[in-house]
């Protein structure tokens, strides 16, 4: 079987993204993430302290509010992000640098496989498969990319198939060839049509003698 172009852009999204791990080293990834999680929480305590400053340039409240809580998130993102260059760049000197980079890129690895199952789970959602190209079809990674993406579904809130997420999570499935088959009325959220009632005035058949 040929490689497809799924197949090389998977390796291509996972190699990079290793390779950008590994320059950086595991700590700064790790601590990367760290820092948007700092700022978005400094956000959500601090922008009520903010928002008077704000409202004193800005008129209108719901732009002030938008002002402050990006100002906020922003500040505390540099402040954070120039600690983590710091300590990481001293942890990439030091003696373990070697085993920092060598675990930045099975972080990085593991982020560019994750990104990539994301993608191809949308693809398939956004796309039908009788419309999908034949290289897709044909790809060698599709058959490790089907599971994992139904395990990867498989985590999200989908058991009200009512809610949106749960039709999001069964119109994944369908793409993925494995859930059951949704159509149009059940994916817009309308209940299907039950069984007809007999008719009440269609003559009986005489009962034999």
């Amino acid at each position: 079987m040929p490689v497809s172009p799924l197949d090389l852009a998977v390796l291509a999204i996972v190699l990079i993204s290793a390779f950008l791990a590994s320059v950086r080293g595991f700590t700064r990834e790790v601590l990367a993430i760290v820092s948007w999680v700092a700022a978005a929480v400094a956000a959500y305590l601090l922008y009520p302290q903010a928002l008077p400053y704000a409202k004193q340039y800005i008129s209108n409240s719901t732009i002030a509010l938008i002002a402050a809580i990006a100002v906020v998130f922003l500040v505390t993102l540099i402040i954070v992000a120039l600690l983590t260059v710091k300590i990481s760049d001293f942890i990439l000197d030091s003696r373990i640098g070697p085993l920092d980079r060598s675990l930045g890129f099975i972080f990085g690895a593991a982020r560019g496989a994750l990104i990539a199952l994301v993608a191809f789970a949308f693809f398939v959602w956004l796309v039908p498969e009788k419309n999908q190209p034949i290289w897709m079809k044909d790809s060698r990674v599709r058959p490790l990319l089907e599971p994992a993406g139904e395990s990867l579904v498989g985590l999200l809130q989908c058991e009200d198939p009512a809610s949106a997420m749960g039709r999001v999570c069964a119109a994944m499935m369908k793409g993925l060839g494995k859930g059951e088959k949704v159509d149009a009325a059940d994916a817009s959220g309308a209940a299907a049509p039950g069984p007809a009632e007999p008719d009440a005035a269609a003559p009986k058949p005489a009962p034999k003698p």
